[in-house]
């Protein structure tokens, strides 16, 4: 059976390599796929959304409260809203980092629960 750790850990990794990935050479500054995705018009970002509803799917089932996965769920609204506006929306999403926050917010909920 799968254990909270286990999808802790699943929630981090995908966050991490949605967000902070990789550094922009020259600075301490990191940024993930999703940026970078999120360059192909449309289809980019909604790959990106997609990925990153995956987090709230494991916080339901981990069963976090409903007003965390709200947050969660408004947290991916706003990157996917701003996100998908060209270039802004990308250098946006650079900064935002959505599914860091939503990983935090898990986190926490989880160790509250």
């Amino acid at each position: 059976m799968d254990t909270e750790p286990a999808a802790l850990g699943r929630i981090r990794t995908l966050a991490h390599l949605l967000d902070e990935s990789v550094r922009v050479p020259g600075t301490s500054f990191r940024i993930g796929i999703d940026p970078i995705v999120g360059l192909l018009p449309i289809a980019g970002d909604l790959a990106m959304t997609l990925c990153s509803l995956y987090i709230v799917a494991e916080a339901v089932r981990l069963g976090v409260p409903k007003r965390t996965v709200v947050r969660l769920l408004a947290n991916i609204a706003v990157d996917a809203v701003i996100g998908s506006v060209p270039v802004v929306g990308d250098l946006f999403d650079a900064y935002w980092k959505a599914n860091v926050k939503n990983a935090e917010l898990v986190a926490a909920a989880i160790s509250d629960g």
